[in-house]
């Protein structure tokens, strides 16, 4: 089991905004865990502000600056908010069992939506791109670093 499940849900978040979140625990999971906490707390749109600002700081404090990327974290939390409409799950374990893509092919899923490379555009890191393929489903407000 993953080490992030060491913490409830309020006190991973809470570890997480305050970056006292050990960043070794911060696997590709823990991120889609985040992201679905946000998301069921706190709605779309809002989830990406937050989201943004403190994987931003996480990454300022961890000295990880090149690591973080706008256009992902907008994406992953599309694409999270996406499959949780989708889902008859109750919970963050649920959703992964019943969608384990998101877990085993996560940038598979993400290029059906970008043509070009995000995970290496230096644009992307800093300013949040629209997909140019398909489009998601429900509309986020674009908010940029």
């Amino acid at each position: 089991m993953e080490k992030h499940y060491r913490f409830s849900d309020e006190v991973y978040e809470q570890k997480f905004r305050d970056c006292k979140f050990p960043p070794l625990y911060f696997s590709h999971e823990a991120h889609l865990r985040l992201a679905y906490i946000h998301l069921k707390k706190y709605g779309l749109n809002q989830s990406i502000e937050n989201m943004s600002k403190q994987i931003y700081d996480f990454a300022i404090k961890y000295g990880a600056t090149m690591k973080f990327n706008a256009t992902v974290t907008f994406a992953s939390l599309n694409i999270m908010y996406q499959y949780m409409q989708k889902s008859k799950s109750e919970n963050f374990q649920d959703l992964m069992k019943e969608f384990p893509l998101l877990l085993q092919d996560f940038k598979g899923v993400i290029k059906q939506h970008y043509s070009g490379d995000i995970f290496r555009s230096s644009e992307a890191k800093t300013t949040i791109l629209q997909p140019d393929l398909e489009p998601f489903e429900y509309a986020a407000e674009k908010i940029d670093r």
